[in-house]
């Protein structure tokens, strides 16, 4: 009987596992693969939710927990995270022995265990290369990743076009789409009676997600433009938000305090979550008029629902966008018109026809089905691929 292939999926956040979520279910029953699964980063913070156990309630077992994640989200404190990330990986991978890693995107965690993965000479999958998100440090991450990876599943054929412009070989490189479409196609979404029910709170006539992160190539800007985005949304009426709290990059916990207050001090018509899960999530969203913030999830699962974004400020920018996307500054005025766009009849009748960029039919399958053919003997050394001029 032939061996399996160990397949070892790296997660590090909770949106990053929604969007590895049927690659990892349909890797579980494979008969020619042997899934591994290492959790690290917020997944394992009580500040943030501990996640891994949604994981572990979903039907997966967690072979390894890498401990990474300091109690302080400053510049300091992320960097000496990193350096944790690759000694413990470096241990996982010794004891794991994978005959591949696959990762996704482009965050801190991701590029610790990539780094230790290149030193142990294990090949890499990377999802979603070639992308560009100009406002944080994770552009660079997401690129140095791509360098140190050996098969590339992109989001969109112009996203795969740069990642060989990066030197990878174009045999190595498969648009596929985004795997996050995959989700809403593939789980029952709550009804909305049952999304009420679950995160008991009631949505009104109209309703608005916002999930804000920080902008990390920004020096200390969180707090205004998230302040600046809460008074815009105190100049609503009959609004009900919900909001799904930051992620742990730097200054993250600066946003989330201010979430804190702001609920508190709105009790009648805001919620907030530090994680929602997958389900949850997409189900919250096929209800809401339109997405607020800077979330990836604006740009990639959004437009398939025909709803509003409204993305706020630079982190996402370069980014391939839906006509459903709004962008706006981050000051309170522009972000105060730009929901109010969403309720025009004008932009009504445009969302009718979004076309999500994203999307395409079977991601995950067609990964997985590239992880189990694909001749890996020999990957690690690759050539660079030069672009004839």
């Amino acid at each position: 009987m032939k061996k399996k292939r160990k397949v070892c999926v790296i997660t590090g956040t909770r949106a990053e596992y929604g969007l590895l979520y049927w690659i990892m279910k349909d890797a579980q029953t494979s008969s020619r693969l042997e899934l591994q699964i290492i959790v690290t980063g917020a997944h394992l913070s009580t500040e943030f939710g501990l996640t891994y156990k949604q994981i572990e309630r979903d039907g997966f077992s967690i072979n390894k927990k890498v401990e990474m994640l300091l109690s302080s989200d400053s510049e300091i404190g992320v960097t000496k995270s990193m350096g944790l990330g690759i000694i413990g990986f470096a241990d996982a991978f010794y004891e794991l022995k994978p005959d591949i890693i696959m990762v996704l995107g482009d965050r801190f965690e991701i590029f610790s265990s990539v780094s230790a993965a290149m030193i142990a000479r294990i090949p890499v999958a990377h999802l979603h290369g070639g992308e560009i998100t100009e406002g944080v440090f994770d552009e660079a991450f997401r690129h140095s990743i791509t360098k140190m990876s050996h098969l590339h599943f992109t989001a969109t054929e112009e996203y795969r076009r740069r990642v060989i412009q990066l030197g990878e070989q174009s045999d190595r490189v498969f648009n596929v789409g985004a795997t996050g479409v995959d989700s809403i196609k593939r789980l029952k979404l709550l009804s909305k009676k049952e999304l009420e029910q679950s995160i008991n709170f009631q949505l009104g006539k109209k309703n608005l997600l916002v999930t804000f992160h920080p902008v990390t190539l920004e020096n200390a800007t969180s707090k205004q433009q998230f302040t600046n985005l809460l008074t815009a949304l105190d100049k609503l009426e009959d609004t009900n938000i919900v909001f799904t709290k930051s992620n742990a990059d730097t200054d993250g916990r600066i946003i989330n305090k201010l979430i804190d207050k702001y609920v508190l001090d709105n009790p009648i018509n805001t919620v907030a979550f530090t994680s929602l899960g997958q389900l949850l999530y997409l189900s919250a969203m096929q209800f809401m008029d339109g997405v607020i913030g800077n979330s990836s999830s604006g740009l990639l699962e959004a437009p398939s629902f025909k709803i509003a974004t409204v993305n706020v400020g630079d982190r996402q920018s370069g980014r391939i966008q839906a006509e459903s996307v709004i962008n706006c500054d981050p000051n309170s005025e522009s972000i105060a018109l730009s929901i109010k766009k969403i309720y025009t009849t004008s932009f009504q009748k445009k969302l009718l026809n979004t076309v999500n960029p994203y999307e395409q039919k079977n991601s995950s399958e067609k990964i997985l089905q590239i992880i189990k053919n694909f001749n890996i003997t020999n990957i690690i050394k690759k050539k660079f691929h030069d672009i004839q001029t």
